[in-house]
């Protein structure tokens, strides 16, 4: 195998470098929205189960991110609230916080809200961050492997 790159371009080269840059395209979309990397996933050519795992992980990436920096952004939240609460009915999140506490949490806001928010509602109503990330990585597998899917067969029907 050569290394390097000749007048007409090193086509091994090429195909890695455009596989790993496709492959973080997905993941980073994940970063944002798990609903965005699927179907990305997908027009990128990935096969369905590279699809789901790179969509896994970047949603993933991001609950550790905010969980890590979970102690300061709580405490940004909770004063933020503070200055700007409102009577009147609580949200959804906290309705499924007050029934189903940190696992229900974890199970809904990967597909409701995205990883990264649902990470920042867990800290901000003080879910402990092991058990957050646990079970907000058990609902990106979850609903990774269900949109996925939904996509492939969806896809599949219309060709």
């Amino acid at each position: 195998m050569q290394v390097g790159v000749g007048v007409g371009g090193n086509e091994m080269g090429e195909d890695l470098l455009s596989l790993v840059s496709r492959g973080l395209a997905v993941a980073g979309a994940s970063v944002l929205e798990l609903w965005a990397a699927i179907p990305l996933g997908f027009a990128l050519g990935f096969h369905p189960v590279w699809t789901g795992v790179l969509s896994a992980i970047g949603s993933m990436a991001s609950a550790f991110i905010v969980v890590l920096v979970g102690g300061p952004l709580r405490n940004w939240m909770v004063k933020r609230w503070d200055r700007k609460r409102q009577s009147g009915k609580p949200g959804k999140m906290k309705a499924i916080w007050d029934r189903y506490g940190v696992a229900g949490l974890g199970l809904v806001s990967p597909l409701i809200t995205g990883a990264p928010l649902g990470a920042v509602i867990g800290v901000s109503f003080g879910a402990r961050a092991g058990r957050l990330l646990v079970w907000m990585c058990v609902g990106i597998v979850v609903w990774s492997v269900i949109l996925t899917a939904l996509v492939h067969y969806g896809v599949a029907e219309f060709l």
